[in-house]
């Protein structure tokens, strides 16, 4: 009989009553164990998490890649997988991550899996919805980036895969909902090129870098393909670019004007 490795899966939470339960259930059948970090949620996300494991956490919000990195280091698998609380592993995938464990050597390190986004009952397979994001691999050696915001998840040295199946991520509740997070994310971006040293002196270069941004994730990468949910997602992306890099333009502002107005104000210290 083959072997069968070890699986941990972490996920972090807040406010995901609506969503958590189909993410457990897309899981709890691979995992030998679940992690959850929740943020203080006021809703009954955790009532729903501790009917799936014991292993949940309750802690401050620290930003994605720290949070990520906990629970990550309270893994005991093997392997790791990481998942979000608006994603699930459609019935393909479950099929190929079991199939994985019970091989007999595997040589990869870290597999890909494919995206498959859920916007407004559409789901899409093309522009940047087309991607497939690293979320498993082994867990000796691997490390979340200790980014506020679009933290990256490094495996082990190695090569890494990919496996059939998707990864269904319902992104957004509703448009109210997809207009916040275009928000949250591109203000959070502003601030972490702000703290990497980058500055933005062009307002010419903000609006050039969101009309690349339409082209490259509506024609170059093909979502006019996915309708018109494709046209609208495009934009949002357009949006939140825009939004990220007007934000480091005035932060960028902000600090020539105290440095002209007081020598003495400390650099990064706006946002």
């Amino acid at each position: 009989m083959n072997p069968k490795r070890s699986l941990s899966v972490c996920i972090i939470t807040f406010n995901e009553e609506d969503r958590i339960e189909y993410c457990l259930q897309s899981v709890c059948g691979l995992a030998d164990e679940i992690i959850v970090f929740d943020c203080g949620s006021s809703d009954r996300t955790v009532e729903i998490v501790q009917r799936y494991t014991d292993k949940i956490w309750v802690t401050e919000w620290p930003g994605y890649g720290i949070q990520k990195q906990r629970a990550l280091e309270q893994a005991s698998g093997e392997w790791v997988l990481v998942i979000d609380a608006d994603e699930a592993l459609d019935g393909r995938l479950q099929g190929a991550i079991k199939e994985l464990l019970r091989r007999e050597k595997i040589t990869e390190v870290a597999f890909k899996l494919r995206w498959a986004v859920i916007r407004h009952g559409k789901r899409l397979r093309f522009g940047n919805s087309g991607r497939a994001p690293l979320r498993l691999l082994r867990r000796q050696g691997a490390f979340f980036t200790p980014d506020q915001v679009h933290e990256k998840l490094n495996p082990p040295p190695g090569p890494v895969g990919e496996l059939p199946g998707y990864l269904l991520h319902y992104t957004a509740r509703d448009y109210g909902h997809a207009l916040e997070k275009v928000g949250k994310y591109a203000w959070l971006g502003s601030q972490k090129y702000f703290r990497q040293g980058r500055r933005n002196h062009s307002l010419a270069v903000v609006v050039l870098r969101a009309i690349w941004t339409f082209a490259h994730i509506y024609i170059l990468r093909g979502g006019f393909l996915d309708g018109r949910i494709g046209f609208i997602v495009a934009m949002d992306y357009m949006q939140t670019n825009y939004n990220k890099h007007a934000g480091l333009w005035l932060l960028t502002r902000e600090e020539k004007q105290c440095e002209t107005a007081a020598p003495s104000c400390r650099r990064g210290e706006k946002g």
